[in-house]
């Protein structure tokens, strides 16, 4: 079983929309991964925005922050030059503050793997130069 497992966008909008394309992917990985996943305010403020414009129930992201299913574990503003440093650095994909405090999350927790339905997270490197590892889609890997 995964744990320590930083979770992003995507995966909580693909387990709670079923018509996501990756929605099949997000079920069998939730069955695998034991809560708590961690996150950030930004990740759970993206995830409700798209869930409420796909028709389902925002709410649900911050019940499972009540429930302990979601640990807020990252605050920005002590890392603002951090978050900085990577958003210039990533300014022509462009990062998102989600992914920045992602990135960053994995740098400050160097066990953890991030989940995400992000390709972008294939490309982006923690501490300059080292891969960030990842649990994503298969077809992502090819």
């Amino acid at each position: 079983m995964e744990k320590n497992v930083i979770i992003d966008t995507g995966p909580i909008v693909a387990l709670l929309i079923a018509r996501d394309q990756h929605h099949k992917w997000a079920l069998g990985e939730w069955a695998q991964i034991k809560p708590p996943f961690l996150s950030c305010e930004a990740v759970l403020s993206e995830a409700q925005h798209i869930i409420r414009r796909l028709g389902g129930d925002p709410l649900v992201v911050l019940e499972f922050v009540h429930r302990g299913i979601f640990q807020i574990s990252f605050q920005a503003a002590p890392e603002i030059d951090a978050l900085l440093k990577l958003e210039r650095t990533y300014a022509d994909v462009p990062m998102s503050l989600a992914d920045a405090c992602l990135v960053r999350m994995s740098e400050l927790a160097p066990r953890c793997r991030v989940m995400t339905t992000d390709s972008d997270f294939l490309n982006y490197r923690r501490n300059r130069r080292q891969l960030i590892p990842v649990i994503c889609p298969p077809s992502f890997r090819q």
